[in-house]
């Protein structure tokens, strides 16, 4: 991928469209990412004082929706972006929650934190991203505690046909014109769709929780299977 490694690659798409993000997350999603992340949420069912950290969490408007669900728990917010980091702190002051929410600068498959810290550990449209998703897994795994949720919210496969020939076509084909009309980033926007390419579909990501010890795995796709839902729980001690 360009001269550069994956994750240098992506570290400076997500430096370079900060300042659009929130505007062309409405436009790559039908502007159903909301109505996705509280479709989550309410699958989540927050308890009061429960903690979270949410992994690229981009400008933490899921970070912030945990935050406000848990009322007082901890929630850590953490990127590798530290451009996407300073635009979510924005949104963090405003809304007055700057002493519940922590945002931390890291990376997802090497997280700085003990083992069995968190209720849940969330990543929200980057699983695709990473440099290894199965070592991002384990590692969110590894922080929450017994019993805590690992939940991922990403982009996924349509699966029926005519919608999935017309989806791709507007995700190949219309998306990054619209990354340059609106964001000036066309190469970025045109990266987006092909980094769904050897992205597993909702089944083999449902898979891919189970071999990494997650138990309780549940699946959902959203909005015809252009975006898809899974959850998993850390084994208790005796199980």
């Amino acid at each position: 991928m360009q001269s550069k490694s994956k994750e240098e690659f992506v570290h400076s798409v997500f430096e370079s469209i900060a300042p659009k993000y929130d505007l062309m997350n409405d436009i790559l999603s039908f502007r159903r990412h909301k109505a996705w992340r509280n479709f989550t949420m309410k699958k989540m069912n927050m308890q009061p004082g429960s903690t979270a950290i949410d992994l690229c969490c981009g400008t933490c408007d899921w970070t912030i929706s945990m935050a406000k669900a848990s009322g007082t728990g901890e929630m850590v917010g953490l990127d590798f972006s530290q451009n996407m980091l300073d635009y979510g702190a924005v949104k963090i002051r405003e809304g007055g929650l700057d002493k519940q929410i922590k945002l931390v600068q890291g990376n997802a498959m090497k997280l700085p934190y003990e083992d069995n810290t968190f209720d849940y550990a969330t990543i929200g449209f980057a699983l695709r991203n990473v440099p290894d998703l199965v070592k991002v897994i384990e590692e969110m795994q590894r922080v929450v505690k017994p019993g805590g949720w690992v939940v991922s919210l990403e982009l996924s496969k349509p699966t029926w046909q005519p919608f999935k020939g017309i989806y791709y076509f507007y995700f190949q084909t219309i998306l990054p014109l619209l990354g340059k009309l609106i964001a000036k980033s066309y190469e970025q926007y045109k990266w987006l769709p092909e980094s769904l390419i050897n992205f597993p579909d909702h089944k083999q990501l449902a898979e891919i929780f189970k071999t990494t010890g997650l138990t309780q795995v549940q699946a959902y796709p959203l909005t015809g299977g252009i975006a898809a839902l899974h959850i998993g729980i850390k084994r208790q001690a005796a199980e």
